[in-house]
């Protein structure tokens, strides 16, 4: 049984998600936050699998109570659930340590996919979504002045590891960077989890923000 908190300040918008947890086989709704505070307070005591999380609330926004939900180091996976709509509070939410996002107006079925891909430690977002968002809003950080060869959070990888961020960078599926780097999906799978733990990144998402935050990957101007 995954267990799901919601937070968010919509009283019709908590209902509705209660509603379709307690419907669905496998979920359960542990609890309703109506801020960020309360976010926090909550995820502490009950422990959830899974935090639905909106980014605007009042007093503490989603993205603090996402950073210190994961800076608390429990096992909570968060998923950030925003209307999007050039919110660049998305891309702040990534990286803040949320293991992904969808909009409001998802699906019920893809929310429910969603939760389950979260709670097992997998990114929402696709490749080709995590493209694009990072693509848009990677231009308003402040460009690093040390060379990609130079980044210390680099420095463990090998060149073939280094290959594979560049490809997860781009949003390149598994499928692809076996295809383009002549590999066999398996090998592709062993590096992308090496990148991943030398990285010491949460998931696939990270490693894209860790590609662009090191100027490994550039965003398209």
């Amino acid at each position: 049984m995954t267990t799901v908190l919601i937070a968010d300040d919509q009283p019709l918008q908590r209902m509705g998600v209660r509603m379709l947890l307690e419907g669905t086989p496998g979920l359960t709704p542990v609890g309703e936050a109506e801020h960020g505070a309360e976010a926090v307070r909550m995820t502490a005591e009950l422990r959830p699998d899974v935090v639905l999380m909106d980014i605007r609330m009042p007093g503490m926004d989603g993205i603090e109570a996402t950073r210190r939900i994961v800076a608390a180091g429990g096992r909570t996976r968060v998923l950030i659930v925003t209307t999007f709509d050039l919110d660049e509070y998305a891309y702040e939410g990534l990286r803040a340590g949320a293991g992904g996002f969808l909009l409001k107006d998802a699906r019920p079925e893809e929310l429910v996919a969603g939760i389950h891909a979260v709670a097992t430690g997998d990114a929402v977002v696709s490749p080709r979504l995590t493209r694009r968002l990072l693509d848009a809003y990677t231009r308003v950080l402040a460009p690093t002045d040390t060379p990609p060869s130079e980044d210390p959070r680099l420095q463990a990888l090998t060149d073939r590891e280094r290959e594979v961020l560049v490809a997860i960078g781009h949003g390149w599926t598994n499928t692809e960077i076996a295809e383009r780097l002549v590999l066999t999906e398996s090998t592709v799978k062993k590096h992308v989890g090496r990148v991943l733990a030398k990285l010491g990144a949460r998931d696939r998402i990270q490693a894209v923000i860790t590609a662009y935050d090191t100027g490994l990957v550039r965003a398209k101007s």
